[in-house]
């Protein structure tokens, strides 16, 4: 058991706990050393423990009898196009899958800017077209999209974040899931946004990292 598995599975209760994964959907991976640690398929992130984790090699190659998430080849297709990324969250948080149902979003403007800390931590937010689930094609959606992109919103399915470190790609899930949260609290009323100037400021003060 590696420190890396114990931290995954943590978090993967604490996701389920705060109703942003419920039933068993979800999944999270995180790369240690020349493979990946990846939740099981069909299996809720609720009462995980290290030892039914998925082990699998960067190649694809299954190194446990654990069968690995159906999403197993978007995660290594970011693995593949991002030497940088150490962890990949792919929840369907609830509002992350509204915001991702809305007809009129777009990565120019996927939410206006509400907050300094959805631009420090998510923009900017890539949007993956809808693909079923588990299918090749949004493999290989994700894995083109990833090269530019540290949060990306799939289409009528959830959020997918990416961290150089574990709790990276957890915060940019967090931030994520609660301004969406916020955009849907505040749509139906007046609200003020952050200025060009407000966001060049925190552009220059906290320079991003990775993408």
């Amino acid at each position: 058991m590696t420190n890396a598995q114990t931290e995954l599975c943590q978090t993967a209760q604490s996701f389920y706990d705060r109703g942003y994964a419920f039933g068993s959907t979800g999944n999270l991976s995180i790369r240690d050393g020349d493979g990946i640690w990846i939740t099981p398929t069909g299996k809720p992130l609720h009462n995980l423990t290290p030892d039914r984790l998925a082990h699998v090699s960067l190649d694809g190659t299954l190194r446990s009898e654990t069968r690995p998430s159906k999403e197993l080849p978007f995660h290594l297709g970011i693995y593949r196009r991002r030497p940088d990324a150490r962890a990949i969250v792919h929840l369907h948080s609830t509002y992350s899958v509204a915001l991702s149902c809305l007809p009129k979003i777009t990565e120019a403007n996927p939410m206006p800017a509400l907050t300094p800390y959805f631009f420090m931590r998510v923009a900017p937010l890539g949007i993956v077209p809808y693909f079923r689930p588990g299918s090749a094609e949004l493999a290989r959606a994700v894995e083109d999209k990833a090269p530019g992109h540290n949060c990306l919103l799939l289409r009528n399915h959830g959020l997918i974040t990416i961290g150089g470190e574990w709790n990276e790609a957890v915060d940019r899930a967090e931030e994520l899931e609660e301004t969406a949260k916020l955009f849907f609290i505040l749509r139906g009323g007046p609200r003020q946004e952050l200025t060009p100037d407000d966001l060049e400021d925190i552009a220059k003060a906290f320079p991003r990292k990775g993408r």
